[in-house]
Parts: structure tokens; C-alpha cells; sequence
């Protein structure tokens, strides 16, 4: 049985809570408010989003990707308002409060030092359930924060769905394939370094939020859960997962663009690409869509592509006031389809872009991991702080009874799953608390009895 848009049980939190009768907030406004005014909405702004904190205040960092994702993510909800207004999924596109809640969110999970960080702990966690950094988001709302007793920051039933990217567990989706078991290189004689290939983790939740999971998804007649928890083998790689639900492929869309778009901007504000970097990696061709809706805007002669690479990189007004064209480009484009095997309206529907549009951003993307991530500047200052996130992580797993601070202590020895309590530690660090933490267990001449830990 299909439940209805407004049906109370999208709005149901694990753990009881009442609204006070003065308090005019429905679902949405008060889980927005919860995210805003957490601690791990705050620690974002610590946390690196592609080039390292402290080279720059320029760019982005956590916080700062986490608002113009749920921005972006409002601007799609309000477009599919106006151009799918008599769609069969019109009453089901999420609220702007619902929807921003969820885009700001969505990267509460990733640990210090970004994607090099979740690959050191999930080495660290290599035998007691891995660590991927959506799976993180999902237990520190769940599980971590501190708005309830038992249940984290006891979000609404749709806005937990809506941060579930990847609706399987570690243990289902995990290779078994032994180059991609988090191991150490068995190469090197001076050092210790980790297989940074091999310790990818696969896209997933943790197996310690099943019992999340299944209360999520409880609504679902059987048919659509077990679709929607499918998932396909790769040879040679881990399972992928296959669907997510409305509101989550609404802010996944927005992820994309703010990665696409806004990276790029701060690539070529820092002078980290160029325009011969652009004609290379972002050619006419895969740009087409885009060239039309600026020759739209405004007059660029019969060269539209040369002007478009003209005003990436000139000066910052003109820039920026292009990026913007880019992001209002994509999000106009925004599509609705229908995934017709689901009954369940949440996850009958997604947002996509059509395929030319589809393919700028792809390109904008590839240009931002090519030119900028897999740079030896970026990799070299990630593969220092992945070693650092292992060095501390095995060192307070070592003792922890002597090295987690009280407050963590005590959680440790109250729980079951206690290698996760410190891998949950370690993960809520900022970069900047991580390197102090580093330097106080490793460093001869730093520390004192008075640093807060």
C-alpha cells in the first residue's frame, strides 16, 4: 500500500519527540535546525574539501561545499516546482526546508583529510566492519550526536532516507577479491605505508546501523525493499548499489554540481588550471549545451567557445558571474524519471539531466579530478594526512584506556563495538585537531598537560 505525500510516517522519528504547542516548525524546519546547530555541521568548516586548509581562505572547505550543495538542492526542488507542476510527482518533491536540510548533511561523515582519511580508516577498521564516509554521515545522525537519548539527532523518517546514498551494507557489497582487502604495500623496507587502492572502501552503510536501516525502510511494502537494497557485482571492484530514493538523487545532482562548477572556480582562481587546461579537459564538444544558453545570455560573436574560455579565465567579476550561468544552466535542465518497478513514490522517481547536459558536467568533473585532485600539489598533502589519521588511529587504539580523552573513554567502556568508538573518534576530527592530536603522540618538542584534547 502506497502511503500518501503528507502520510505521518515520513515524518516519524525513532525515538519519541513532541513539538511544543507554541512551536509553528513541522518536520523539516525542526531537522534543519537540528543540522545547522550541530557540532559535526560545525566541525565541517576544519575539514578539507579538495586543496588543503590553511594554503588559502579563499576556497572552499567543508562547510562551505555543504551550504552551496543544499542551495543547489533548493533551486532544483523550487525549478521542478514550476516545470513539473502537473507531473504525478509533483506532490512528492521535497519542501525547500526539507531539501536543504538534507544538502547540508550530506558530507557530515567524511574525516579529516578527505577521501585520504576514509581510506586510513578503513584500513585501521579493516577487521571490525571498514569505514566509508556516507556510512559515517548515517551513524553520527543515527547514533552520534546529542538531541535525543539513544537515536543521534533523531531526524525524521525522510530526511534520514534522504542522506542514504547507498542502501547496503559493507558486508554485502565489499569485494572479496583480494587487491582490494585494506592491506599494507609489501614493497617498501624503510616505511610502513598503506595500499591506498586496495583500502578504498566500497559505497555503503555500516553494518553496526542495520537495525537504522531496517526501521527506515519498515514503511516499504517487501517488493520495494528488496529492489531498493539490490545491488550489482563489478568484476573486479566492489558491488555497486543501484537506486536512492527522490529527495536523495535531488541533493546526489546537487553534490555533482557544486564538485563540477564550484571546484573548477577555485582551480582557476588559485591558478591551478588554465586556459590551455580547459580546452583540454572540458573540449567544445562536451560543452555544447552550455555554449548555447551563454550565446543566449549575451553576444559572443561567432567564436561562442573561445569566449567561453575567455571568461573562465579573466577577471574574477566576469568569472564569477559565468559560473553562476553554469550552475542556473544545469539546474534548469533538471529532468524527472520514473523508476515504474517501485510502487512507493520516494523512490518511484529521480531527478537526472539530459544527456548534453549530462555530459558537460561530466566533463567539468573529470577537468576538476584530472587537473586538481590526482595533482601531485593535492596528493602529495593527502597522502601526508592519511598517514597521519593511521598513525593516530593505531596509536590510541594501542591504549586507549590511557590516550582517548574522558568524555570518549567512557563511551569506550560502555560499549560493545569498541574499535568503533574510536574509529568515530578519529573521524569527527578536524584536519587541524587531527595534526595537533599527531604531534602530541609523535612529536618530541610539541605538547603540553594544558592542550585541550
Amino acid at each position: 500500500m502506497t502511503a500518501e505525500p503528507n502520510a505521518d510516517i515520513w515524518s516519524e522519528r525513532r525515538e519519541g519527540w513532541t513539538a511544543g504547542k507554541s512551536d509553528a516548525r513541522d518536520a523539516a524546519a525542526t531537522d534543519y535546525a537540528r543540522i545547522v546547530h550541530s557540532a559535526s555541521f560545525r566541525r565541517l568548516q576544519g575539514k578539507t574539501q579538495i586543496l588543503n586548509l590553511g594554503d588559502s581562505d579563499f576556497y572552499r572547505n567543508r562547510l562551505t561545499h555543504s551550504i552551496e550543495v543544499a542551495q543547489i538542492a533548493g533551486g532544483i526542488a523550487r525549478q521542478l516546482s514550476k516545470d513539473f507542476a502537473s507531473h504525478d510527482a509533483a506532490p512528492w518533491i521535497p519542501d525547500l526546508t526539507m531539501i536543504q536540510a538534507i544538502g547540508a548533511t550530506h558530507d557530515l561523515g567524511h574525516p579529516p583529510f578527505g577521501h585520504g582519511g576514509e581510506v586510513a580508516l578503513h584500513y585501521g577498521m579493516r577487521t571490525n566492519g571498514g569505514f566509508e564516509g556516507n556510512g559515517q554521515t548515517l551513524r553520527i545522525l543515527s547514533r552520534l550526536e546529542s538531541f535525543s537519548d539513544n537515536n543521534g539527532a533523531n531526524l525524521s523518517r525522510r530526511s534520514l532516507l534522504g542522506v542514504l546514498k547507498y542502501p547496503a551494507p559493507m558486508s554485502v557489497v565489499q569485494s572479496a577479491a583480494k587487491k582490494l582487502q585494506p592491506a599494507l604495500l609489501g614493497d617498501t623496507s624503510v616505511v610502513h605505508l598503506i595500499d591506498r587502492k586496495a583500502c578504498r572502501p566500497p559505497k555503503c552503510y555500516l553494518d553496526s546501523e542495520k537495525d537504522v536501516v531496517d526501521w527506515l525502510l519498515d514503511p516499504l511494502p517487501q517488493a520495494d525493499r528488496d529492489l531498493f537494497t539490490s545491488w550489482k557485482a563489478v568484476d573486479g571492484d566492489h558491488s555497486e548499489t543501484e537506486h536512492k530514493t527522490f529527495d536523495c538523487s535531488i541533493m546526489d545532482l546537487a553534490d555533482d554540481i557544486a564538485f563540477g562548477v564550484h571546484d573548477l572556480e577555485d582551480a582557476l582562481a588559485m591558478g591551478l588550471m588554465n586556459a590551455a587546461d580547459i580546452t583540454a579537459m572540458i573540449p567544445e564538444e562536451s560543452c555544447r549545451s552550455f555554449l548555447e544558453y551563454l550565446q543566449s545570455r549575451e553576444n559572443f560573436g561567432n567564436d561562442v567557445y573561445k569566449g567561453f574560455v575567455r571568461v573562465l579565465t579573466g577577471d574574477q567579476r566576469t568569472r564569477k558571474r559565468n559560473i553562476g550561468r553554469m550552475v542556473t544552466h544545469l539546474i534548469t535542465s533538471v529532468e524527472i524519471r520514473t523508476e515504474g518497478a517501485f510502487d512507493t513514490p520516494l523512490m518511484r522517481y529521480r531527478v537526472d539531466l539530459p544527456e548534453r547536459q549530462r555530459t558537460f558536467l561530466k566533463a567539468l568533473k573529470k577537468a576538476v579530478k584530472e587537473k586538481v585532485i590526482r595533482s601531485a600539489a593535492v596528493q602529495h598533502l593527502e597522502f601526508k594526512g592519511q598517514n597521519m589519521v593511521v598513525a593516530v588511529f593505531e596509536a590510541l587504539a594501542t591504549d586507549p584506556r590511557s590516550l582517548l580523552p574522558e568524555g570518549t573513554r567512557a563511551r569506550y567502556e560502555a560499549a560493545d563495538d569498541k574499535m568503533r568508538v574510536i574509529c568515530d573518534h578519529v573521524a569527527g576530527m578536524t584536519d587541524g585537531f587531527l595534526l595537533r592530536t599527531y604531534e602530541r603522540l609523535f612529536s618530541p618538542r610539541m605538547g603540553s598537560v594544558f592542550d585541550q584534547i
